[in-house]
């Protein structure tokens, strides 16, 4: 049984669901998963965690800054365990190319190179948001081209199944024998 460390870094609470979900498939697959708000939890990663699913929000152009001072102080715990990145966005509905510059930013900004890396769309959660941001998202979301204006509801975009697929590489990459 492995046991997985899961800090994440959530504004709206998309990128809190898509790692309670990843610890719940990971619960399922009979291992230890420990989901941790790094927003409050301070920066240490605790000993004793075979992995680490790092998932990060994406806002402005950036993930969370307490995220990328998580991952550079604990960076070489990172590259010693089997860990990964778990980038959410809503560019990675329907633009792969930003949501990858986004990680490679990241990337360059923390000297970490996961091995494995998710992109995974997040949730443009107008009933969530006060009046500017409504019609900040709004304009920005209609810039793009986007139906998805009605801001009386909201639009989840994460593919569960995707998000499944990566936890299950990830715990078979922990049961491979490393060379």
């Amino acid at each position: 049984m492995a046991k997985i460390y899961l800090p994440y870094g959530s504004v709206e609470g998309q990128t809190a669901q898509i790692a309670e979900y990843i610890a719940e498939l990971i619960r399922a697959h009979e291992h230890q998963a420990d989901t941790v708000d790094l927003k409050h939890s301070g920066d240490t990663l605790p000993a004793g965690y075979d992995g680490v699913i790092v998932a990060a929000s994406v806002h402005m152009g950036k993930h969370e800054g307490f995220v990328t001072d998580f991952v550079k102080k604990n960076r070489g715990e990172l590259e010693r365990l089997p860990s990964a990145l778990v980038s959410v966005s809503l560019a990675a509905h329907g633009d792969e190319e930003s949501a990858e510059g986004y990680v490679e930013k990241f990337e360059e900004e923390t000297g970490w190179r996961p091995a494995h890396v998710g992109l995974f769309a997040g949730a443009l959660l107008y009933t969530h948001y006060n009046f500017l941001k409504r019609q900040l998202m709004k304009k920005i979301t209609k810039d793009k081209g986007s139906a998805d204006l009605d801001t009386s509801r909201d639009y989840v975009y994460t593919e569960w199944d995707g998000v499944q697929r990566f936890t299950e590489d990830f715990l078979a990459g922990l049961a491979a024998p490393s060379h």
